[in-house]
Order: C-alpha cells, then structure tokens, then sequence
C-alpha cells in the first residue's frame, strides 16, 4: 500500500456474519464467532499499514432486540474477547469501548474499564469497539452535556461550536472518519458515528464480514485514493 494514501481514521460496520454462516448451514452464532478472526485480523493489518484509528461496530442499540440466545452469545464473546485483550500486549494499541455501558452486563463494563486503563498510554493505533453504541443517543447525551454546563455557568451559549460539541462525544480528541466500510452487501449508515462521517467516503461490499480480508481493505484504500474530497470546495 505505499503508493497510496493511507486514510487517517477507519470506521467498519461488521456486517453479515449470521447470513455467511446460514450460507454455510450453521447457526448464526458461528458467524459471530468467526467474525472475531477478522475482527482480529484486520486490526493487526490496520495498525501494519499506518492507520492510526479504527472504529468498529460490534453491537448496535438496537441489537439488543435480537433472540435473547444470539444476544447471550455475543455478549459472551465481548467478554471473553476483552478478558484476552488484558492479558495480551495489545501491540501499542490504545483501546477505547464506546456506547450505552450503563445497558451492559456489569463484568464487561468493568472489564473495559480496566482494559482502557490498561492502554491508555499506547500510541501506535487508537482502537474505537462500538458495543451497546448508536449515535443518535451519542449525539442526545452531547446535548444534554453542554446543556448541564450552560446551566452550571460553565460555557456560554455562544461558547457552543463543533469543538465544544466534539469533546462530549465518545471519540472526544479523535479526528473525523475519512473512510467508512461497510461488509455484508447493505448501503446504511445504520446509526452509527452520524456525526464523525459527515465528509467520509463510504465504501460498500457484498463481502460477509468472516470472509472480509487484508486484501478488501487495500481496495477500499485505493478506491478512497481514487475519489476527490473536495469538503465543498470547487
């Protein structure tokens, strides 16, 4: 990839992994599990060619609606997945659990808590695991944030501009998405990072997310290399 530019910020929405295991005549819990191997293989390959942040949706706000049996499942995945994560290096890899923790089974929050705590000083990647995340209620509790410190005397009205509005989001201090991906053949921004996309290009694949490699994400890269980001300019 040294001929192209390498996008500051990626965000992935990990889509398709029950429909690939369906596919396969296996229960969508399967998917799930070998959707961690790409999740896993895509972050060391992200961090290998330069990509200093990566957002990754896990599980939406409105997954929680899904059979209590796939949501039991999954959940035990995150949990043993961050358990693994506080034991392993990490790789200079600054790990950040974004969304609604308060909807979380209490060991995980804890366990993210400590994982955050853990790498909060690595420095080679910025990793964003979106669970329990949708954006319209990040962008709601931003709200209310700079609400409660107009009230409190804190900032003034006119105070209030996107930097103020910026660091009362959950990537408070992160730059802007450049390039959004979506796996799994659908063409939704889902509620995910609403305000963090507005100038990314969006890069959609019929590729199920347990079949998505290192070599999807160097055709995302190029065909982001091929578009002109104009952000409104002639």
């Amino acid at each position: 990839m040294g001929e192209f530019k390498i996008p500051n910020h990626v965000a992935i929405i990990m889509d398709g992994n029950g429909r690939w295991a369906l596919q396969k005549g296996r229960p969508r819990i399967f998917g799930h599990s070998k959707g961690v191997e790409s999740f896993d293989k895509i972050v060391r390959y992200g961090k290998k060619i330069g990509i200093k942040f990566m957002t990754f949706y896990a599980f939406s706000t409105e997954n929680w609606q899904r059979p209590a049996k796939e949501v039991n499942f999954l959940m035990e995945l995150f949990r043993n997945k961050l358990k693994k994560s506080i034991l392993d290096e990490n790789n200079g890899i600054k790990i950040n659990i974004i969304g609604e923790k308060q909807n979380l089974p209490d060991e995980i929050v804890k366990l993210s808590e400590s994982l955050q705590e853990k790498t909060k000083f690595n420095d080679k990647m910025v990793l964003n695991l979106a669970i329990s995340y949708g954006s319209r209620q990040e962008i709601l509790n931003a709200s209310r944030k700079i609400a409660d410190k107009c009230v409190k005397k804190e900032i003034n009205i006119e105070d209030i501009d996107k930097n103020v509005f910026n660091s009362c989001l959950y990537t408070l201090g992160q730059p802007d998405v450049d390039l959004l991906i979506r796996t799994g053949g659908g063409q939704r921004i889902s509620n995910f990072l609403l305000w963090q996309i507005s100038y990314a290009e969006l890069f959609f694949t019929k590729t199920y997310w347990p079949d998505f490699s290192e070599s999807n994400l160097d055709e995302a890269i190029k065909e982001f290399n091929n578009r002109s980001r104009k952000f409104g300019k002639l």
